[in-house]
């Protein structure tokens, strides 16, 4: 099970940190990574982390900005977003995947996902 949490509403510039806890976080769990869907837009990768080695994916669109990190003892992925943009509304999910690289989790999904937490940008 997953779940995330730290979604809100803020203005334009102002940060987020998302935090994805995976409740049971066994051996087969390599990859955690987090998506987000606008509405009427296709579901996006925004980035991906491998448990063990740190290697990080990010989706252009939030390159310099966002900074995915990984606490193993906690069972917990956390997704800090600075300079948010309108352009970064959406819901954004985490998943987990049982290959350790961020780039295939981020390009093909996990194999679970969380419910997701909404995050709204203002102007």
């Amino acid at each position: 099970q997953l779940v995330e949490s730290g979604g809100g509403v803020v203005q334009s510039g102002e940060s987020l940190r998302l935090s994805c806890v995976v409740s049971e976080l066994s051996t087969a769990v390599k990859t955690i990574g987090w998506f987000r869907q606008a509405p009427g837009k296709d579901r996006e990768a925004v980035s991906c982390v491998v448990f063990s080695s740190g290697e990080t994916y990010y989706g252009d669109s939030v390159k310099g900005r966002f900074s995915v990190s990984r606490d193993s003892a906690k069972r917990t992925a956390y997704l800090q977003m600075n300079n948010l943009k309108v352009e970064d509304t959406g819901i954004y999910y985490c998943t987990v995947g049982n290959v350790p690289s961020p780039g295939y989790t981020c390009y093909k999904g996990g194999n679970y996902w969380g419910e997701g937490t909404q995050v709204t940008v203002s102007a």
